[in-house]
């Protein structure tokens, strides 16, 4: 194809669905499918709005990029290695394989990077959801079943905590430094058990997790939430000097624009609320932002 009007790094809910709103406007947009979102992984979610008996994140990602294609959207799979600013100052050059790209707007829909347990079977225990990474999107399927977290900061008290809401057997199995934990207090008080001690194993049987291995000793749990935390993909927004939050991610306005002016951000990358129903609401409204944006650029009047 030639040059996109807009290109659009990400290919998960928040990239997908920019895509199907800039086609609508009659924009020229190009896609780069960096390869399983993280989306992909869901197994099954309750909390996506239209389906209430639940769908899988493959299926999401499917119907997504059907749509964004009917309307026009061309997704490529490859990776963007640098992102500038265009010579003439209007626009950007993405350097995708060895390819320069050339556009007017750039939305960053790259996501962030979970940080799984170092165990053998991990990856294979979260597609099955027996390991999960969101208790934000699934909380509710652990009601009355014994769940462990595993965190090594005061990211996994507060799962503990947040957890309390569906289960009266949560085990806080805390494998950083004792001084990284400062909520003990609070886990005492909500009845959450504290486990202090590296893990050795997962051992997954028959859809549940069978043992946690800890300091010689085995634990079985129904389900196993890992509150690791996460790494943004915001490199490329950081070697243009966009505005970072504390935890890495972009600070974006009220219309998805990062402090780089035509540079914007939906989904993951953004500081706020990791959810798909989240990253769509963040597309439409940073497309439609460009799209105005553009107008503008054109002499034409935009619409609200």
């Amino acid at each position: 194809m030639t040059d996109p009007e807009v290109l659009i790094i990400g290919a998960g809910p928040a990239g997908l669905t920019a895509a199907t709103y800039l086609g609508r406007f009659r924009r020229r947009s190009l896609v780069v499918d960096g390869g399983a979102p993280r989306a992909c992984w869901i197994p099954l979610s309750h909390n996506m709005p239209g389906f209430p008996a639940g769908i899988t994140g493959a299926d999401i990602l499917k119907r997504m990029r059907e749509q964004a294609e009917e309307y026009g959207a061309v997704v490529e799979p490859g990776r963007v290695r640098s992102l500038t600013h265009d010579g003439d100052g209007d626009g950007f050059v993405a350097e995708m394989d060895g390819r320069a790209i050339r556009a007017r707007a750039v939305l960053l829909a790259t996501g962030v990077v979970d940080h799984h347990p170092d165990l053998p079977g991990v990856e294979a225990a979260v597609q099955k959801a027996l390991v999960r990474i969101c208790p934000i999107c699934d909380g509710y399927e652990a009601t009355d079943k014994a769940v462990a977290i595993i965190g090594q900061s005061d990211k996994g008290a507060r799962e503990a905590a947040f957890m309390r809401t569906y289960s009266d057997r949560v085990t806080l199995i805390h494998i950083g430094a004792p001084d990284a934990l400062s909520r003990r207090d609070e886990l005492e008080r909500l009845g959450v058990e504290l486990i202090l001690a590296p893990l050795d194993a997962i051992d997954i049987e028959n859809d549940r997790v069978t043992a946690l291995s800890y300091a010689g000793q085995s634990r079985a749990f129904d389900l196993v939430y890992s509150a690791l935390g996460t790494s943004p993909n915001a490199e490329l927004a950081r070697g243009l000097g966009a505005r970072l939050a504390d935890d890495g991610r972009l600070e974006v306005d009220l219309h998805q624009a990062t402090s780089v002016p035509g540079l914007y951000a939906a989904g993951d990358v953004v500081r706020g609320l990791n959810q798909i129903a989240v990253a769509t609401a963040e597309a439409a409204v940073a497309a439609t932002k460009i799209h105005n944006r553009l107008r503008q650029a054109e002499g034409l009047t935009v619409a609200d």
